[in-house]
């Protein structure tokens, strides 16, 4: 994959809503779903999109959120966003966490190299930065697509 056509796939995330990431439910590739919107005044409707980042062989999760919110946010009460308005701690329950300041492409590392010479495909790694999480992912390609409003990427049949 191209790095200037990533970098401006990256790019096109910032300040929007992560609403779910993790792995798909075959384990092998990673999405972030970002609901992007824009100003009213620009009549672009507000969508879902999927950011599926294939071949993802490592993926690092870590808090953004500081200890001091932490231990003011552990009421099982800030998970729901109605009963956690007025508790004072980091309201968990809005189930979205802002792309600030966003998504950027990290150069060629070590980790990049190893992957591309053992699987013959280029691999990059992405750090992902937002409000509440920071992810790097490791992976090969990345395809973006919208989904359906209740996208539900985790149903088992």
């Amino acid at each position: 994959m191209d790095a200037a056509v990533l970098e401006q796939m990256l790019d096109e995330t910032f300040d929007h809503a992560v609403v779910h990431h993790g792995y798909t439910n075959y384990m092998r590739d990673y999405e972030v779903i970002v609901y992007a919107t824009a100003d009213p005044r620009t009549g672009l409707t507000p969508s879902h999109l999927r950011y599926l980042f294939r071949y993802c062989v490592e993926v690092r999760c870590e808090t953004s959120v500081p200890a001091e919110t932490w231990r003011v946010s552990l009421d099982d009460r800030l998970i729901d966003h109605e009963t956690g308005l007025d508790l004072g701690g980091y309201v968990w329950g809005v189930k979205w966490h802002c792309l600030y300041p966003g998504a950027k492409l990290l150069p060629e590392s070590e980790a990049t190299r190893r992957w591309s010479k053992a699987l013959g495909l280029d691999f990059h790694e992405v750090r992902i930065e937002s409000n509440t999480h920071n992810l790097a992912l490791l992976f090969s390609d990345l395809q973006v697509s919208e989904v359906p409003v209740g996208y539900a990427p985790f149903v088992v049949e």
